[in-house]
């Protein structure tokens, strides 16, 4: 009852999307378009609710700190690396700040997320959303997935060359979540 008022409510939003598409037996479009929603909320609860500024500061003390204490091996110097592993004890406090700082993202897109899955799983009812080129299909690690399905999901049979709504998922949300981090001005904290 709960579920089927939910799902109501999620197909007076979504189903015009699989509407619009041009293959609704296919609906690689809507799982692209749907992609793009999450990764833009995702990306700016990010943006908004966690300070880049910490993060990247925090990154770059690690990885300084990490290359201090190489150095100090490769010497030798048990004085400055018993030094440099009081201060890594300080710095795993910064961490776990900046990590807790991390998940007030999680809190605010969760729900949303799930709910647009759980339309998609219920809505997207082609196990094929997306048939592939041969080469593309390799690239993609395609047969490698068809293999994690059928060993979780019982043996469903696969189309050659296709791919399922979660996959086309995954590889759109990758990419728009890298351009939309770009263009929104997060700097890289490798």
């Amino acid at each position: 009852m709960f579920s089927g008022g939910i799902l109501n409510a999620l197909n007076a939003i979504f189903n015009p999307l699989l509407a619009l598409d041009p293959n609704p037996q296919n609906p690689a479009l809507t799982v692209l378009v749907i992609a793009f929603i999450i990764s833009l909320i995702t990306t700016i609860a990010n943006k908004y609710l966690v300070d880049q500024e910490k993060v990247n500061e925090n990154q770059k003390k690690s990885r300084e700190l990490s290359s201090r204490m190489r150095e100090a091996q490769k010497k030798g110097d048990g004085k400055e690396l018993a030094k440099l592993q009081a201060e890594q004890t300080e710095m795993l406090k910064d961490q776990n700040a900046v990590m807790m700082e991390s998940f007030k993202p999680m809190l605010v897109t969760f729900v949303p997320i799930i709910l647009i899955f759980f339309w998609m799983r219920t809505s997207i009812i082609s196990n094929i959303v997306l048939i592939l080129p041969a080469p593309a299909y390799w690239l993609t690690l395609t047969p490698f997935w068809h293999f994690i399905g059928q060993f979780l999901y019982g043996g469903k049979a696969t189309i050659p060359y296709g791919i399922g709504w979660l996959l086309w998922y995954m590889i759109c949300t990758f990419g728009m979540s890298q351009i939309l981090r770009k263009f929104l001005g997060f700097k890289q904290g490798f």
